[in-house]
């Protein structure tokens, strides 16, 4: 028998002389079979490099072994290390993933849901699109009994485990240390403000604010509802046109941030004497750029690895034990470069 098809219970059965029946028990080490028997199948199994059709498998125990993962972004360095941090713990585990990105439109993420759902995953991972305003399809989840577990952006409507970060601390840590270096008037070009982690930023901006003694202004405030670095160059000119402009920018994301350095070069100011700027979720291209960008940076890849560890907890579950839903919250760090250092 030669090894180029795939080997099967049957080819095994011909060879030895005995059922199908019998290979099957033999392999799954059942009592009624012989000693002997069981060594035979093992080791012509090993020959031959026998693998269990894993398809059949599933269909019997009802079991994918695969989680399924809906992401806004996997270009964001961010999410990448996310999805790193899920597939170490999955694939130690024994399972698969698959990973579905949304492009941050809820559109997409239904789609994504529902193709995920009809693929049979054992569990669902999920982190909301910036547009995502109704949460029927996730319904369709967890009223289907699949698990499922919010990562970095969640929805407060759904009592599942979910891990984020502190972003009240990264918006305050991100004021302050502008605060720290001498800056007076500190701008925020904020994220989408149907986000919670966006609002989080901002709070934790106005209270650092209010605890260094510096001025909240409405108009130093504006909304970058889609984060990109055009997007940030763009909503970074109306401040430098102020008649009394900010010395200091907290966008909530990298790109913005990239977007107001080179707003800001290019109206003749430098960067970090005049204005200083700093961003948020520590992007690899931040310590590339000129001067290179301070900025908070945010631990995805942990992020990942205990947003999996919460959704085996509930796939090792026995049937109709409750597991505690938990709600973890991550640190994030001042990561400190030139263009924030007045000093």
């Amino acid at each position: 028998m030669g090894n180029s098809h795939q080997v099967t219970i049957k080819d095994i059965a011909r060879e030895l002389n005995i059922s199908p029946s019998t290979v099957s028990r033999a392999l799954k080490d059942h009592p009624d079979i012989s000693k002997d028997t069981k060594k035979a199948v093992s080791d012509l199994a090993k020959k031959y490099n026998y693998q269990p059709n894993a398809i059949a498998l599933s269909l019997r125990s009802r079991k994918t072994n695969t989680i399924g993962v809906v992401v806004p972004q996997i270009v964001h360095f961010f999410f990448s290390n996310v999805i790193s941090g899920i597939e170490d713990i999955a694939y130690d585990k024994g399972y698969n993933v698959m990973v579905c990105q949304t492009n941050e439109l809820q559109e997409r993420e239904e789609k994504s849901v529902q193709a995920l759902l009809a693929s049979r995953v054992d569990g669902l991972l999920v982190s909301l699109s910036k547009e995502t305003k109704t949460y029927d399809h996730l319904r369709k989840v967890t009223d289907g009994g699949t698990p499922m577990v919010f990562f970095d952006r969640k929805s407060d409507d759904f009592d599942v485990s979910s891990v984020v970060i502190d972003d009240y601390q990264g918006g305050y840590q991100a004021t302050e240390h502008l605060a720290k270096q001498g800056y007076k008037k500190i701008a925020h070009l904020a994220g989408p403000l149907n986000l919670t982690l966006s609002k989080s930023r901002y709070a934790g901006y106005q209270q650092a604010l209010k605890d260094y003694g510096l001025d909240y202004r409405r108009d130093y405030v504006i909304e970058c509802a889609n984060g990109t670095i055009e997007e940030g160059y763009e909503k970074t000119k109306p401040l430098l046109d102020l008649r009394d402009k900010p010395d200091a920018v907290f966008a909530a994301n990298d790109p913005a941030a990239i977007g107001a350095l080179k707003a800001i070069k290019d109206s003749g100011l430098k960067v970090p004497q005049d204005i200083g700027v700093i961003g948020f979720s520590d992007w690899q291209l931040a310590s590339l750029v000129e001067p290179a960008l301070s900025s908070i940076s945010q631990p995805g890849y942990e992020m990942g690895a205990e947003a999996a560890r919460l959704m085996f907890k509930a796939l090792e579950a026995e049937k109709g034990e409750e597991v505690e839903k938990e709600n973890i919250v991550l640190k994030t760090n001042v990561i400190s470069r030139e263009s924030t250092h007045k000093k």
